[in-house]
């Protein structure tokens, strides 16, 4: 398994303060359950406020990935499978249709209302994509996607945004989704990421795991993190973290 990360970063004693501050006062054990509890609901809000609007083309995913590139898959006679989790409103996947004109896509997101913009864009084409409501975490997706049958599995700022103590079991259902040789490729937040140090006291839910104001979560990402829920029973390819600040 290999990691993409940015050297670790020094922090500089104003920046330690400002983690430091965060402990003074945390997220009470009911905000952190009702947050858990209403993961669907305020990713939903999310997009009702915000629509398309929000999030940017990721054009760059060929770039970073070049598993994505369709001279990789020129040679076949058939379309490689991409499952992408947490597509949000299709950021990812409407520039992938474009570049890769042999990709059929699978797109999922926890958010109904994400999905139903998805299907309303004008590039939506049901002869190449499939896209539906899932919860990653739970078995809920083996009743969309049958087990061993995708290529390429992409995961977006997806990880960081479920509990901790839900990475593993949502990783053991990745693997049970991809072919034999089959790549995970992800990208998330680093540790102390500016947007970790930002966070002010009454946010912090858990160690490197925090409560927007809109009350969505992000997890930021240690190496030995990445390293200790690996899991996978067969070796991913390829994944990547990238740390921005």
């Amino acid at each position: 398994m290999e990691f993409l990360t940015a050297n670790e970063k020094n922090l500089t004693q104003e920046e330690k303060n400002a983690l430091q501050s965060q402990n003074t006062r945390l997220v009470t054990p009911f905000q952190a359950e009702s947050l858990e509890k209403n993961a669907r609901k305020h990713w939903d809000l999310f997009y009702k406020r915000n629509e398309d609007k929000f999030f940017r083309d990721r054009h760059w995913t060929t770039r970073e990935f070049n598993e994505l590139l369709d001279e990789n898959n020129s040679e076949s006679k058939n379309p490689k499978t991409l499952l992408e989790i947490g597509c949000g409103v299709g950021n990812l996947i409407f520039p992938l249709l474009e570049e890769n004109a042999n990709l059929f896509i699978i797109a999922c997101d926890l958010s109904p209302r994400a999905i139903q913009i998805v299907e309303n864009h004008k590039m939506y084409n049901e002869d190449r994509m499939k896209v539906f409501v899932a919860d990653i975490t739970t078995d809920d997706i083996f009743t969309k996607v049958d087990l061993n049958c995708v290529d390429i599995v992409t995961m977006v700022f997806v990880i960081s945004a479920i509990h901790p103590d839900k990475f593993s079991v949502t990783l053991k259902n990745v693997f049970k989704l991809l072919r034999p040789g089959g790549v995970l490729l992800f990208r998330d937040y680093g540790l102390y990421d500016m947007a970790q140090l930002r966070f002010k006291a009454g946010h912090k839910i858990s160690e490197n795991f925090y409560m927007r104001q809109d009350g969505t979560r992000s997890y930021y990402f240690s190496t030995n993190t990445l390293e200790s829920i690996n899991i996978c029973p067969r070796k991913i390819q390829e994944t990547k973290m990238r740390n921005y600040r």
